[in-house]
């Protein structure tokens, strides 16, 4: 059976593309969606055709198969034109802003691939990033001054808590506001809290918790800091108990996860509430985490990518993401 083979427009990358005449014994064809016209003899508008393919295969989660059936080139001439494009990688373009609200986390990939995306949320696209093997404070120090030494001033910083991350920001953008995502703090205390507590004190401090994502407002803030305040007054010396070994005399707290819990949400509370004065700050670092979970989804259909592949295949994906968003 033989497939047709469909024709991209390298204008814009539409399939929309209709056959349109002759030209000097050469077939011509029209875009349906922006209505250019042109041919395939030429070198440049079958390269641009080759590369808006790869552009699909990196973004539209399908495969190498799908993609033959889709276009009508034959799997091993795609695989070839894939592996030559994933042998390089695109130059990256800070885009320079005059303040940004910073989103920063970092996800794991197999092969100990780590990914360290900065992310401006006024603009929704990605600032920075940096593939590595660990979350260090010197990466991502370096990759703060980078941006401090554009001149583009942080606002605001998002994380989940990384030591590592604070103390660079601590460094490197002293009055930056450090906005704690109060997303993890929730998930973090509810997992250490269980879905069903046995304790009055751990039924009464997972009820304060859940109250965190609704919090928006000076009074919703003072109200749950009295919340958390009372509970602590009420429940002091549970949070202290200690049990000793008769054997070893060793000690620790009998209650330890409660405890694990309440100390989490007193240490973050400096910089849980910063998105209050300034609604530009995100509260949460929830884009990240969903613009992650994207990406995953996309690089696990392509099994078997080697390292350097797996490298600039995020690489391609960052930097395809940034244009689509850059040209709405």
């Amino acid at each position: 059976m033989t497939i047709s083979r469909k024709e991209r427009c390298p204008r814009c990358g539409s399939l929309e593309v209709i056959k349109w005449g002759n030209r000097s014994g050469h077939q011509r064809y029209r875009c349906g969606a922006c209505q250019k016209t042109f041919t395939f003899r030429r070198k440049d508008v079958s390269t641009a055709n080759r590369f808006a393919w790869f552009r699909w295969w990196i973004l539209r989660r399908q495969t190498v198969s799908e993609i033959s059936g889709m276009s009508g080139y034959s799997e091993r001439q795609l695989r070839r034109w894939f592996d030559a494009y994933l042998e390089n990688y695109p130059r990256w373009d800070m885009q320079r802003r005059e303040k940004v609200n910073l989103l920063i986390d970092g996800t794991w990939f197999p092969s100990k691939l780590c990914l360290v995306v900065y992310r401006d949320e006024t603009v929704k696209a990605t600032l920075l990033y940096r593939i590595t093997d660990d979350e260090t404070e010197a990466e991502i120090r370096e990759d703060l001054e980078n941006i401090r030494n554009l001149g583009i001033e942080v606002e605001s910083v998002t994380t989940d808590g990384a030591r590592a991350i604070i103390k660079a920001v601590r460094s490197v953008f002293p009055n930056a506001v450090r906005q704690r995502c109060l997303a993890h703090i929730q998930r973090e205390c509810l997992t250490w809290l269980t879905r069903h507590p046995k304790s009055d004190a751990g039924r009464e401090l997972r009820s304060i918790t859940m109250l965190i994502s609704a919090i928006k407002t000076h009074n919703d803030r003072l109200y749950w800091c009295n919340l958390l305040r009372d509970w602590h007054k009420r429940h002091d010396g549970y949070l202290n108990a200690k049990t000793i070994s008769p054997a070893s005399h060793a000690e620790w707290y009998t209650h330890k996860m409660v405890r694990k819990a309440y100390v989490h949400l007193k240490r973050a509370l400096p910089d849980m509430f910063g998105f209050i004065d300034n609604p530009r700050i995100p509260k949460t670092t929830n884009a990240l985490e969903s613009f992650f979970g994207h990406l995953k989804e996309n690089i696990s259909i392509h099994r078997g990518l080697s390292l350097r592949h797996s490298q600039n295949y995020l690489k391609w994906y960052l930097y395809f993401r940034n244009k689509a968003q850059k040209d709405k």
